[in-house]
């Protein structure tokens, strides 16, 4: 009894795994996150070119709420319906976009089939994170020497994010473009120097990808920004490639 975790990377089908376009070929049953009932799951366009066309696919809702009581709930729910799967003796594979072991939803399933049901194995093939097909794409260098990088899932406690940005030279902001003006309005007091370089992108490696550099300076004059949630950003304290 197996379930097998598959990292889907940042959007491009390409830069899927070969192990990983290997193991959905083979699978019996697909779990697919979705955020709501009816919404197609991202993770799935992503990889569909690869599974098999007998394989059954199901949509599991992890709903973006903040009610932490509820999402336990569903996250017990879609794990019952997996762990089901996997004891009738099928291939079973869950999806996530990104690298399952960064901000997944995957997270939530591997602590509940853990707890709940230990005879099964679990397997997790990683998959390549947004931030590092950013990089790739921007052409830019994350962190080198003795530099330090810190990753923040979200901008909504701008005083977590200002002590954040006080100790790192370089940010990474994953998700939710719509407070990255706010936070470009913080940098200047964390210690960011108006030749500070700000990168921005949205829908990395899928297709249509936006992408803009500029630095803290231009940024402010210009107000560039973007309103998009899956948006990604990088602040980098000083000039560099």
């Amino acid at each position: 009894m197996e379930v097998v975790c598959v990292g889907c990377g940042p959007g491009d089908p390409e830069l899927l795994t070969v192990k990983a376009a290997s193991l959905l070929k083979n699978a019996d049953v697909i779990y697919a996150p979705t955020a709501r009932e009816g919404k197609p799951s991202i993770a799935f366009s992503i990889v569909q070119k690869y599974v098999n066309a007998t394989a059954k696919i199901v949509d599991l809702i992890f709903p973006m709420v903040k009610n932490r009581e509820q999402t336990r709930l569903y996250w017990r729910r879609n794990a019952e319906q997996i762990a089901e799967a996997a004891k009738m003796g099928k291939n079973v594979v869950y999806l996530t976009v990104g690298d399952p072991s960064l901000y997944s939803t995957w997270i939530y399933i591997q602590r509940e089939i853990t707890s709940r049901y230990p005879e099964i194995h679990l397997k997790i093939i990683p998959g390549i994170p947004s931030v590092f097909a950013f990089a790739a794409q921007a052409k830019i260098s994350l962190a080198e020497g003795d530099e330090t990088l810190g990753i923040i899932p979200a901008c909504y406690d701008l005083e977590k994010v200002k002590r954040t940005a006080n100790s790192c030279d370089t940010l990474v902001f994953l998700k939710d473009g719509r407070h990255f003006g706010e936070v470009i309005e913080m940098l200047g007091s964390a210690g960011f120097s108006d030749d500070s370089m700000i990168t921005m992108a949205q829908d990395v490696s899928a297709g249509e990808e936006v992408l803009k550099r500029n630095s803290l300076k231009e940024i402010r004059q210009n107000k560039v920004t973007t309103e998009k949630y899956f948006s990604l950003m990088v602040a980098k304290r000083k000039n560099g490639s």
